[in-house]
């Protein structure tokens, strides 16, 4: 398949009243920069009335922190957790008799001398029991307010958003398929390569956009996202226009409606200019 180089024609310029954009291999390129174009499309965005709403698996504390802003619509830990000036618009947890399973499951997976490491999130933070320097590296751009604690079956004093777990191997093939039996009283959701989310069932990047739309007054119709894997599926399909970006899963690429180009390519703000004719923005 020929790569997408350029933002995809529309035929009409739509009424955009909210842009949804996943993070990770979206927005960010994969050094995991912002591009410095993203922040005057920011600026133009206000400008026009239009609310920009990151949706991401990282924690909310985290998305707070690297946009620096309160006005933003915040989906945090794929849809679980949902933030707007400070305010919860929603949240989804997972009650603890299902959460401590997921816990021991993982924990027995890697005792079994499999390289993965638990993150238990909640609404206050998150925490990990594993700290060697590998996994902590690879914790640390998702989670701001980390604690590392003895036990994490010993943590009850936090509503528990989601159970993450990172594999140095593929998550698909390795912790994501030993954790699938658990799957029903919550939703196991390979989220990245090297990720997988245990969830609560309802939980979803989609059904936090929905929430929004409804908090805002906010349509389909007027509503812009983009992703690129598997837990961004319910956030395109809550959007009329959905874009998938040019390295996007193939599944991602045949539900979206239009491609855009990829994430390294800074395909999320080239097409919203293209796509609502802003000028200036991607001026040097």
């Amino acid at each position: 398949m020929p790569a997408v180089t350029a933002p995809p024609p529309l035929g009409v310029t739509p009424d955009i009243r909210l842009v949804a954009v996943d993070l990770d291999g979206s927005l960010l390129d994969d050094a995991k920069r912002i591009h410095p174009s993203f922040w005057r499309l920011l600026d133009a965005l206000d400008e026009r009335g239009i609310l920009l709403c990151p949706a991401s698996g990282r924690a909310y504390p985290t998305l707070r922190r690297d946009f620096g802003r309160d006005d933003l619509v915040y989906v945090a830990e794929n849809g679980a957790y949902v933030m707007h000036h400070g305010r919860e618009v929603s949240s989804d947890t997972v009650p603890w008799e299902h959460a401590a399973p997921v816990l021991a499951a993982a924990r027995g997976y890697a005792a079994g001398g499999a390289d993965v490491g638990t993150v238990l999130c909640g609404k206050r933070g998150a925490y990990v029991e594993r700290t060697d320097a590998p996994f902590l590296a690879q914790v640390a751009p998702y989670y701001a307010q980390l604690a590392v604690v003895d036990d994490l079956l010993a943590v009850r004093d936090d509503e528990v958003l989601k159970v993450a777990v990172y594999d140095f191997g593929s998550a698909e093939r390795g912790v994501g398929a030993a954790l699938a039996p658990l799957d029903g009283p919550v939703r196991v959701l390979v989220s990245q390569e090297h990720w997988v989310d245990v969830m609560s069932p309802t939980a979803d990047k989609g059904t936090a956009l929905a929430a929004v739309q409804r908090a805002l007054g906010v349509t389909r119709g007027q509503t812009m996202a983009f992703g690129d894997y598997l837990n961004d599926l319910g956030l395109l399909a809550a959007a009329e226009w959905s874009f998938a970006m040019d390295n996007a899963h193939p599944a991602v690429r045949a539900a979206a409606r239009f491609v855009a180009p990829g994430n390294n390519d800074n395909g999320v703000v080239r097409t919203i200019v293209a796509s609502l004719g802003l000028t200036g923005v991607l001026a040097a």
